[in-house]
């Protein structure tokens, strides 16, 4: 009998629609006239899947007791018996109760697989076992039921129902995923939008990985031996000339081809120029490359073959995009013949890199891109070599004429010497030009045979060829160095007029400078000195590190520590004032690039001063920012405070009013009203006072371990009976806070809610934290949610809403001076932790203050010290603790 198929629905996160899409792909097979029977489904109380099990034909499910409570499994003997073609049967991770005749509900559907029966299944990733500490470190929920992760793998097809953790939310809003009374717990725990994001990027990953395995075994089953990268890096080379808009273009449509990779562009200027480099065309390759979402990278190097194939390989390339040459059929053939051009070397020399060479209309079209440079080594080793070789090989022509004379050999000599002076230079050309005088007066001057020179005409001729000869080589050598300084002043003034577009525009910071100076001078590692202590009685001044990119001596990356006190007497040291200086550390720069490496000096003491001037302009916001609260705080003691005082001056003046008796009712109506108007304008002068205090920087919190159970009752003193419910798990761990400042925190954020959301069902909902992934700089932090579900706050004014002195003006019967937020906030601040607000989904506001756990040692809960209960509390709010870190949810 063949074995069943087995299709799985996986998902990443409850309530995606596992269930309602495998009972939808029952229907479907039905439709289709397949024997379809519902071995086990659970519609979890959800209306929606509920009503797709009715039409389908249900296999009653076993009833078996477990610790005094009745459980429902397959009946697996009753399926088997029944033999359909497709049992549905949901929850493949699912564990049985014990007595059953497996432990693994997927051993019951092996056994199914085995009878022929084909089986549609159901498991979120977090039921996957080799996920299982990834998504407990997510969620903070260990998972007690798993499967193996190759059981899974073996399904003949697995299906990913995926939604967006935004849709996700929403549906729970609605209250189409859990109950009511356990929504706003789920959303502010388990259904985090971060949480949901991780989950469905996992699934995704590990699906990935299912369809890179069966490539593989694709591959392997039809003996493909060439490489299939999954992942695409293109690396497009750009000379600076207008075709490389051409080639950015094609390798994004390369890339579009495939899903994720990443998109670079590098252009490689030597250090000596490139004659057709465009600064405009580069600038606009520069952000179109970056408009296309890719990164723009400019780097040195003598060759731009190796550089490019250099930088590839540095950056795990795939794929390298290079136009085809711009020179003619001629130069190209001649190109060839020296080596090949810059894209022939890069295909010849790339290995198991792609290459595209691509075709533009300049191609073909005429000379490239111009290397501008004197001779290099490899032209005066040539010339040497020439300079041996070449006048052997005129003097043998010579000798196939025996009717030629002196006249004839000199001049078909002082051609080669012409030559070799064009190939290597002078030093090679002086070498020909004297082997060439020996080899004619041997072979070609009377008496032949003898070096001995009997007309004083031939010496004369011998003595004009070998000057000729040298002066030919000197105005060569004097052309090449000419070309190199011409090269050279047009490549500082290419990379000058980088350093100012970037100085006009805002871009370049001291780090950007020093990361430029890496490529410009090539050398390893880059710093900028501050003066520490200056040398005082013949004693040496103490230099330190301000900042430095690359690699320094002796300390590895410069992120590390770095040298404290280097030679500036061996290093290339650019003095940018009395206390800077800029050093390079990797080679010995050469004097020509003394005025390039000046220019840094003086564009990085024109930043240094532009952060000194952002620093003095942000120390003046901050003197205007507070004299602006100062004249707010005035406004609000002329305005804000005159209605409590005058209700309280009013009740006094009328209860001392001695012509006058009150009766004890409208007497006790005068005392709240005091009693309310002193507790309002108490409210007020502690929200001046802290608005003060924070503005002025004397904020200063005692931090010390402390639990959240033991600062929210007191924060929720002054709220009304009934208008909060506390839903806090057992085991949250301690923050660093000052309860003080804590609990003014929460009463004012949770005063604003009652004020602004009368009527609304106000929540406060705890982390249990340990593995939560919320963190503040890196380091784990707690968090406290409070939720209300009134009409909530736009978008747009979130930022304005914890501005001082800000209320909503269309809320009637608001009193204060809109200092409660902004209070929150600078006291959260103050505290290392942040105050964040959030659309409530379903409507209304959430309030995320995160603090950061405590480094202290722990306080064991006893009896003493556990959690209050709710009743004791606060009369008219309730608290209801979250599931444990052993629940799922």
């Amino acid at each position: 009998m063949a074995r069943g198929t087995l299709r799985i629905f996986l998902g990443a996160a409850p309530g995606v629609g596992k269930t309602y899409e495998m009972l939808e792909e029952a229907h479907r097979l039905g439709t289709r006239g397949e024997d379809v029977v519902v071995a086990f489904a659970l519609d979890h109380g959800r209306a929606e899947t509920r009503a797709l099990l009715a039409g389908l034909e249900i296999i009653p499910p076993r009833r078996l007791e477990y610790r005094g409570t009745e459980f429902d499994e397959m009946d697996l003997d009753a399926v088997l018996h029944r033999a359909p073609a497709t049992a549905v049967v949901d929850e493949y991770a699912h564990s049985n109760i014990p007595g059953s005749r497996h432990a693994k509900r997927w051993e019951d559907i092996d056994e199914l697989l085995d009878a022929g029966i084909n089986v549609l299944s159901t498991v979120n990733i977090q039921h996957l076992a080799s996920l299982g500490d990834v998504v407990s470190a997510v969620t903070e929920v260990r998972q007690a039921e798993t499967v193996p992760d190759d059981v899974v793998r073996r399904a003949d097809q697995i299906h990913l129902v995926d939604i967006s953790p935004e849709l996700l939310r929403q549906r729970l809003s609605d209250g189409k995923i859990y109950a009511r009374d356990k929504i706003d717990a789920a959303l502010s725990n388990y259904f985090r939008l971060g949480n949901l994001t991780a989950l469905r990027e996992l699934a995704l990953l590990w699906l990935a990985d299912r369809v890179d395995e069966g490539l593989a075994k694709y591959r392997a089953e039809n003996d493909i031996q060439a490489t299939w990268p999954a992942r695409e890096r293109i690396v497009i080379g750009l000379t600076g000339g207008p075709e490389g808009e051409i080639l950015i273009r094609r390798g994004a449509r390369i890339l579009n081809r495939v899903s994720g990779g990443d998109l670079l562009a590098v252009h490689v200027r030597a250090t000596d120029g490139v004659a057709s480099e465009s600064p405009q065309a580069l600038e606009a390759q520069r952000r179109l490359i970056q408009d296309l979402g890719g990164g723009y990278h400019i780097v040195a190097g003598e060759d731009p073959a190796t550089a490019l194939l250099d930088f590839a390989r540095s950056v795990n390339a795939t794929q390298i995009v290079v136009g085809i040459s711009r020179r003619g059929k001629l130069a190209g053939l001649l190109g060839a013949l020296l080596g090949g051009g810059i894209g022939t070397r890069v295909v010849r020399d790339s290995g198991d890199i792609d290459v595209h060479m691509v075709s533009h209309p300049l191609g073909g079209g005429g000379p490239g891109p111009r290397r501008q440079r004197d001779l290099g080594r490899i032209r005066v080793a040539a010339g040497f070599v020439l300079a041996i070789l070449l006048p052997v090989f005129l003097q043998f022509l010579l000798a196939l004429n025996p009717d030629q004379n002196v006249a004839t050999a000199v001049l078909v000599q002082l051609t080669g010497s012409v030559t070799v002076a064009l190939v290597g230079g002078f030093w090679p050309a002086i070498l020909a030009s004297l082997w060439s005088s020996l080899l004619v007066n041997y072979y070609s001057t009377p008496p032949v045979g003898t070096l001995t020179i009997n007309d004083p005409q031939n010496v004369l001729a011998l003595l004009v060829f070998v000057g000729v000869s040298a002066a030919v080589a000197v105005v060569v050598d004097v052309s090449a160095r000419r070309s190199k300084e011409a090269a050279r002043a047009r490549a500082e003034a290419t990379t000058l007029s980088d350093l100012t577009r970037g100085a006009a525009s805002s871009e370049d910071t001291v780090q950007d400078l020093l990361q430029q100076a890496l490529a410009v001078f090539n050398v390893r590692g880059a710093a900028l000195y501050g003066l520490s202590e200056p040398g005082e009685g013949g004693q040496r001044a103490t230099w330190a590190p301000i900042t430095s990119a690359g690699e320094l001596p002796g300390a590895g990356p410069a992120h590390e520590s770095a040298p404290d006190q280097p030679d500036f007497r061996t290093e290339n040291t650019e003095q940018i004032d009395a206390a800077t200086r800029l050093v390079l550390f990797g080679r010995a720069l050469p004097a020509s690039d003394r005025r390039l490496l000046g220019a840094f000096g003086v564009h990085l003491a024109a930043q240094l001063e532009r952060q000194q001037l952002a620093a003095s302009r942000r120390e003046v916001l901050r003197l205007a920012e507070g004299n602006t609260m100062r004249t707010s705080i005035l406004r609000a003691v002329s305005h804000d405070l005159r209605t409590p005082l005058a209700s309280i001056k009013l009740a006094v003046g009328s209860l001392l009013q001695k012509d006058v008796q009150y009766g004890p009712e409208l007497a006790h109506e005068l005392l709240l009203a005091i009693d309310e108007s002193s507790d309002r304008l108490d409210l007020l002068v502690g929200n001046l006072l802290d608005m003060s205090r924070i503005t002025t920087d004397a904020a200063n919190p005692l931090l010390k371990p402390v639990r959240w159970h033991d600062v929210i009752p007191a924060a929720l003193h002054g709220i009304p009976a009934g208008s909060a419910r506390l839903e806090l798990p057992p085991n949250m761990p301690e923050i660093e806070a000052d309860p003080g400042m804590l609990e003014r925190v929460i009463a004012n954020i949770v005063e604003n809610a009652v004020k602004y959301a009368p009527g609304s069902d106000l929540v406060l909902v705890g982390t249990a934290g340990g593995l939560s992934t919320e963190t503040l700089a890196g380091q784990p932090a707690g968090e406290l949610r409070i939720i209300d579900h009134g009409r909530g706050v736009p978008a747009e004014n979130v930022v304005e809403m914890f501005r001082p002195f800000q209320r909503l003006t269309d809320v009637p019967q608001t009193t204060g001076v809109g200092l409660g937020l902004a209070v929150a906030k600078g006291f959260t601040e103050a505290m290392g932790g942040t105050l964040t607000a959030e659309q409530t989904p379903g409507g209304g506001l959430t309030m995320v203050i995160r603090l950061p756990l405590s480094t202290g040692v722990p306080v064991r809960y006893t009896t003493a010290q556990a959690p209050v209960k709710p009743q004791s509390l606060l009369p008219g709010w309730t608290s209801r603790h979250q599931p444990s870190t052993q629940e799922k949810p």
